[in-house]
């Protein structure tokens, strides 16, 4: 719970600071592609660590599911913080 409190947070101050519109498209493409490296990665990992197959691909699985969702809540507070900008700063 702390930790998505945390992501938002750090995208809202994200989304504040820099100035215009961001590119929220090609914010999720670089999420996912950094979510399906990382599942990989540790899917293999986990594969050779004597752990088996299935454990392997399933936590690669899961891993790809938890940064898609958190690059979901990283992309609410840009948007918010676009939002806030754009009021603030007229």
């Amino acid at each position: 719970m702390w930790f998505e409190l945390l992501i938002l947070i750090i995208g809202l101050v994200y989304g504040f600071l820099h100035r215009g519109k961001e590119g929220y498209w090609g914010l999720l493409k670089t999420g996912i592609i950094i979510g399906v490296i990382l599942a990989i990665i540790l899917g293999i990992i986990a594969m050779f660590t004597g752990i088996g197959l299935v454990a392997g691909i399933a936590g690669g699985v899961g891993i790809l599911i938890g940064v898609i969702i958190l690059v979901i809540i990283f992309l609410v507070g840009a948007f918010i913080g676009d939002f806030l900008e754009g009021k603030l700063r007229k």
